[in-house]
């Protein structure tokens, strides 16, 4: 007789998925806090690409100011072992050391966010509003989108590399942590996408930043 499927709530599966990558990250990361100080130094380099304190200007190119440290010591990590990979990234982090890696995330944790600049269209905007809600966007990345632990901030992100990793992550060209995104994105149309990005893109960041959301532990 064939066992009987049993139907997971998508609400349950997000809760079980982030308890388990939590678990995770906090077991690898706990006692690797960074030094903000000492990252400020560090990420003199990053300017170039990633702007003053974080704040990126190049349309394409993430901010990374006021994103939880958890997820940008994550992505160094994967950019110096090759999980992922990039022309600028890839060459930038292969000489770090663990160390480095855990004060850039406390520096860049540390600072302001501020909204990029984006031609958003408010009909566009309250259509991903709803498909955010639907889809559970803040049991993930926070009630202000500001990320949490490994889940990044999306709030005020620039409007183009939101557009590329959204779509990477519904092509499975894109990896997250958890594969929760990818999961998720499989469901939306190209639609979909760009609403979501005119309203996540429309956000302005909290003042509180990540730390207000656990981003450190």
């Amino acid at each position: 007789m064939p066992s009987a499927r049993v139907h997971v709530p998508r609400r349950l599966a997000f809760a079980a998925f982030g308890t388990l990558v939590l678990l995770l990250v906090v077991a690898v990361a706990r006692g690797a806090a960074g030094d903000v100080e000492a990252g400020r130094k560090k990420a003199e380099a990053c300017a170039a690409c990633h702007g003053p304190e974080g704040n990126a200007v190049t349309p394409g190119t993430p901010s990374i100011a006021a994103m939880p440290a958890f997820y940008t010591h994550w992505q160094l990590i994967m950019f110096r072992d090759g999980r992922r990979r990039d022309p600028q990234m890839t060459p930038f982090v292969q000489h770090l050391t663990d160390e480095d890696l855990g004060d850039l995330a406390a520096y860049y944790e540390a600072q302001k966010a501020t909204r990029r600049p984006a031609a958003v269209d408010a009909s566009k905007a309250a259509a991903g509003r709803s498909l955010a809600e639907r889809h559970h966007c803040t049991s993930c990345h926070s009630p202000t989108l500001m990320g949490q632990q490994q889940v990044p901030r999306l709030a005020g992100q620039d409007f183009d590399y939101l557009l590329r990793r959204l779509r990477g992550y519904r092509a499975k060209t894109t990896s997250d942590l958890d594969g929760m995104m990818t999961m998720v994105s499989q469901s939306l149309s190209e639609e979909d996408i760009q609403n979501l990005v005119h309203f996540i893109a429309g956000l302005a960041p909290s003042a509180a930043g990540a730390a207000a959301t656990g981003g450190t532990p």
